[in-house]
């Protein structure tokens, strides 16, 4: 059988002036064919010889046949740069002659020429490769990773109700909670993360804060710098609304109140009815 997006290793049934024909040996259907360039027939190759190739479609829809390597294969998830952006979506470069369309439905945000994108393959209903952004169900569960193990990944989505979406290594499907979500992340936001939970379906909770010692060091630097921004004069307190502190210091209510704990027991700061002052 043909695989479309995959490469899988064919033999040569006849050749011809323009190249040589491929078939499925185990299938025999000589019927089910695919050409292969002459460019790409490799010199010496003889009918009865076996060719490792890469189905895909060219430029005219015709299912075709390559030696070459592509950068992304059914099944695979990897980063591709954007090529041109047309009236159908983004063309990704993928290695081979003919560039991927990454249609406007199946992207996650807006993408210019030289982007990059985290994408996987699929078959459209015209029976042709295309590229998604919706990675999630392409991701992979049971990774190797343990709790606080530090791992490395590209946030492919955000979602207001969850968080930001994670494929770890291209490969293993991973969530950075609501809850443990900075302001700053993007998508495309490449990033280094602790695993703070690994689910009973194999899936990764992830935080790119660190543990709360070493972190409410970090939140009152964060803090003092915010205050310095407002002239050492803060227009709020560790009283104030959640989304408020979220807004402004990315970070949740619990750890701004602990960092502003700390800042006040070692003298840097003063808090009134209504702000925090820098002493």
């Amino acid at each position: 059988m043909l695989k479309l997006g995959e490469k899988q290793t064919l033999q040569i049934l006849k050749k011809v002036d323009f190249g040589v024909y491929l078939i499925d040996e185990e299938e025999g259907n000589e019927e089910e064919r695919v050409l292969l360039p002459m460019k790409q027939v490799p010199a010496g190759a003889k009918t009865g010889d076996r060719i490792t190739v890469f189905l895909y479609k060219d430029s005219k829809d015709r299912l075709i046949a390559t030696t070459s390597t592509p950068l992304l294969q059914m099944g695979e998830v990897k980063e591709l740069e954007v090529a041109q952006i047309t009236k159908m979506g983004a063309f990704l470069n993928w290695g081979l002659e003919k560039d991927l369309l990454l249609p406007f439905r199946e992207q996650t945000r807006s993408l210019k020429e030289g982007d990059k994108c985290l994408v996987a393959l699929y078959i459209d209903k015209s029976e042709r490769l295309c590229a998604t952004a919706k990675v999630y169900h392409h991701l992979k569960t049971g990774s190797p990773y343990k709790r606080e193990d530090k791992v490395e990944g590209v946030i492919y989505e955000i979602s207001k109700n969850f968080g930001a979406f994670v494929a770890v290594d291209g490969e293993y499907s991973a969530l950075i909670p609501k809850k443990e979500f900075v302001k700053d992340l993007k998508v495309g936001d490449k990033i280094t993360a602790r695993v703070i939970a690994v689910k009973e379906d194999g899936k990764l909770d992830l935080s790119i804060r660190e543990k709360i010692p070493q972190q409410m060091l970090l939140d009152a630097q964060t803090v003092l710098e915010v205050i310095e921004s407002f002239d050492g004069a803060l227009p709020f307190n560790d009283k104030a609304n959640p989304e408020v502190i979220r807004r402004e210091m990315g970070m949740s209510k619990n750890e701004f109140k602990r960092a502003v704990g700390h800042l006040l027991k070692s003298g840097k700061i003063q808090i009134t009815e209504k702000s925090i002052l820098l002493k």
